[in-house]
């Protein structure tokens, strides 16, 4: 059984940066099909990015080409870089793992952390 815990989260000020990683435990494969969500509460959790099936990154249009996802394949781990960070990035932010489906697209996530927490300030 996979697991998977994120570290990295914290609080910064609007404008700043923080990297958050994932690191899996029984997860030996490809990181095809791993992916960053966030969810404030009692919201729905949403994607942010996730790595496709043929291993090409799918950002959400809100990122605005200010997150860079990353792995580390040597560390089981699976980063997250976000910069310019504004007060409605403020979540939960969980790392996920799904499966190929045989094409591009992704099956899951089947697998969560426990989430971190970001929180940005004025």
């Amino acid at each position: 059984q996979v697991q998977l815990r994120e570290s990295g989260g914290g609080s910064v000020q609007v404008g700043g940066s923080l990297r958050l990683s994932c690191t899996s435990f029984g997860y030996t494969y490809s990181m095809d099909c791993m992916s960053w969500f966030r969810q404030a509460p009692g919201k729905e959790r949403e994607r942010v990015v996730i790595i496709d099936g043929i291993g090409v990154p799918k950002y959400a249009d809100f990122v605005k080409g200010r997150f860079t996802i990353s792995k580390d394949k040597a560390k089981n781990t699976l980063y997250l870089q976000m910069t310019s960070l504004k007060p409605e990035a403020t979540d939960m932010y969980y790392c996920g793992a799904g499966s190929p489906t045989g094409d591009s697209n992704c099956s899951g996530p089947d697998y969560w952390g426990q989430g971190t927490q970001v929180t940005v300030s004025s």
